[in-house]
């Protein structure tokens, strides 16, 4: 099964999911934006909608969509708009990207119940969105982290 999160820049997510038991493979990309095939320079410039995204082939027999939310949530902050951290630009938005409608109802709740618990002091702001075409992001950022002996 396929999942796409935006939660700031791609290299941490990455790093993080790839980790994960049951995940079989990420790449990083983008998404949600106006642009067919942008450059990284091109998404830099807050200009083509896009968002810094991981996409993720998990095994549901290993881990749940509900779990990869919870690692989602707990690994960035839902609350700031167009942020993470120094991170900022519509790049590093918050957002799900949903691939069927089971996976909108379960992220809809969860965002729900997890606003509703106040963990964060202030409204959750992640969009969550059908996902459309998903660019793989140039090779340099594949892997990064790994890359460069982190």
């Amino acid at each position: 099964m396929k999942a796409t999160f935006g939660a700031g820049c791609f290299w941490h997510v990455d790093d993080l999911l790839s980790k994960t038991k049951g995940v079989r493979s990420t790449q990083v990309g983008y998404i949600g934006g106006q642009l067919p095939n942008p450059t990284y320079e091109e998404v830099c410039t807050d200009k083509t909608g896009h968002a810094e995204a991981v996409q993720v082939e998990y095994d549901p027999d290993e881990i749940s969509f509900e779990e990869l939310l919870d690692i989602f949530w707990k690994n960035h902050n839902p609350t700031t708009l167009n942020r993470q951290g120094p991170d900022v630009g519509i790049q590093y938005r918050s957002a799900i990207f949903y691939h069927d409608e089971q996976q909108k109802d379960i992220a809809e709740k969860s965002k729900q119940s997890l606003d509703e618990s106040g963990t964060y002091g202030a409204p959750v702001v992640t969009e969550i969105t059908p996902a459309p075409i998903f660019y793989k992001a140039e090779e340099y950022h594949q892997k990064y982290f790994k890359k460069c002996g982190m």
